[in-house]
C-alpha cells in the first residue's frame, strides 16, 4: 500500500456524513412532510431513509416519491424496500466501487444491526477521482525528470540524493557531450556570433517539443499495447505535427535573425536547424518511451532524461552542421 492510496483503505464511516434524513416507517406522507419542515434537512439530502421502531434501516424514500405520493399514504407502502447499504467496516475504496457498480447518488452506512450511522454521496467518488487525476499529473511531471514523488516525499536528504543524483549525472553527461560537440565548431561560432545568441532558444524549443511528444506517447502506452503498425501510424502523425511546428518556428526565428541582425544566411541556417531539431524531438519523444515500454522498463521514469539527452545532442548537431555548411 502506497502513501498516496493509504486513505482509500480507511473505514468509510470515518468520512461518512452524519446528517442523515431518517423517517419512521409508520408515518404518513403528510406527517413526514411536517416532520421535515419542523426539523429541516441535512446539507446534501438525496434520499430519505425509512427506519423501523428499533431504528433499523427498513427502506429508502426518493424525494420524488415523497413529493408526489398521496398525503394519507404510509411511508411503508411507498418506500423502496430493497436498499443497498454500505457496512461501516467497508473501506473508502469499496464505497467508491459501490457507486460505480450501482450508479446511485448516495448510500447509507449501517452498523452490524443495520442501524444507520452515516451517509456517503457521489461527491466522495468525484473527490477521489480528482485526487487520483491530480496525483497522476504530479507523478507524470516528476517522472519526466527521473523519479517518483513517492520516492522523495518525506525522505531523508541522503535518500533523496540517491534517487535524484543519478538522473542529474545523465544530464551532466549529455551536457558534456553537447559541450564537446560545440567545441568542434569554434570556427563556425567565430564566423557568426549570432549563432550563440539563439542557441538557448533552439535548445529550449526542441526540449519543449520532445517533452510534449513524450508525454502524449506515455499516455497512449497506458491504454495501448504498441505494435509496429501502431508505431508507424503514430510516427506519421507525429512527423506531420513536427513538420508544421518546425516550419512555423523556423520561419519566425529566421525572420527575427534577418530583421534584427541583417544576417539572412544565418537566419536560414538557424531556421532550417529548428525544423530538423523539432522533427528529431518528436521522433525521440515517440521512440524512447516506446522502446522502454517494449523492454519492460518504466517509461515514466527513464524516458525524460534519455529523451532530453538525445534531443539536445541532435539539436546541436543540426544547428552547427547547417551553420558550418551555409556560413
Amino acid at each position: 500500500m502506497t502513501h498516496e492510496t493509504e486513505h482509500l483503505h480507511q473505514p468509510v464511516s470515518d468520512v461518512a456524513r452524519k446528517d442523515v434524513a431518517t423517517l419512521p416507517q409508520d408515518f404518513t406522507i403528510q406527517e413526514a412532510l411536517a416532520a421535515i419542515r419542523q426539523r429541516g434537512v441535512g446539507e446534501k439530502i438525496v434520499y430519505f431513509y425509512v427506519v423501523d421502531p428499533e431504528r433499523r434501516l427498513a427502506g429508502v424514500l426518493p424525494t420524488r416519491r415523497l413529493l408526489t405520493a398521496p398525503l394519507e399514504q404510509r411511508l411503508a407502502d411507498v418506500m423502496v424496500t430493497r436498499v443497498v447499504a454500505i457496512p461501516r467496516t467497508a473501506t473508502v475504496l469499496e464505497a467508491c466501487e459501490a457507486f460505480v457498480l450501482h450508479k446511485f447518488l448516495a448510500f447509507p452506512v449501517v452498523d452490524e444491526e443495520r442501524r444507520i450511522v452515516g451517509v456517503v454521496d457521489v461527491g466522495l467518488l468525484t473527490e477521489e477521482a480528482f485526487d487520483i487525476a491530480e496525483r497522476e499529473q504530479t507523478d507524470a511531471l516528476f517522472g519526466s525528470i527521473g523519479f517518483r514523488v513517492s520516492q522523495v516525499r518525506d525522505a531523508s536528504p541522503l535518500r533523496a540524493f540517491r534517487f535524484r543524483f543519478p538522473w542529474l549525472m545523465a544530464t551532466i553527461g549529455s551536457g558534456t557531450l553537447c559541450a564537446l560537440l560545440a567545441s568542434a565548431y569554434e570556427i563556425t561560432l567565430a564566423k557568426s556570433i549570432v549563432l550563440s545568441f539563439f542557441l538557448t532558444m533552439v535548445l529550449g524549443l526542441a526540449e519543449s517539443v520532445s517533452i510534449q511528444s513524450m508525454t502524449v506517447t506515455i499516455q497512449a502506452l497506458r491504454a495501448t499495447q504498441p505494435t509496429l503498425g501502431w508505431y508507424v501510424r503514430t510516427f506519421r502523425r507525429e512527423a506531420g505535427t513536427a513538420l508544421l511546428l518546425g516550419a512555423a518556428c523556423g520561419v519566425v526565428v529566421g525572420l527575427i535573425v534577418w530583421f534584427w541582425r541583417g544576417a539572412g544566411v544565418a537566419g536560414v541556417a538557424i531556421g532550417a536547424s529548428i525544423l530538423l531539431a523539432l522533427c528529431a524531438a518528436c521522433f525521440f519523444g515517440l521512440t524512447v518511451p516506446t522502446l522502454l515500454h517494449a523492454w519492460k522498463l518504466d517509461p515514466k521514469i527513464a524516458a525524460g532524461p534519455v529523451t532530453l539527452a538525445f534531443t539536445d545532442i541532435f539539436t546541436l548537431l543540426f544547428y552547427f552542421s547547417l551553420a558550418a555548411l551555409l556560413l
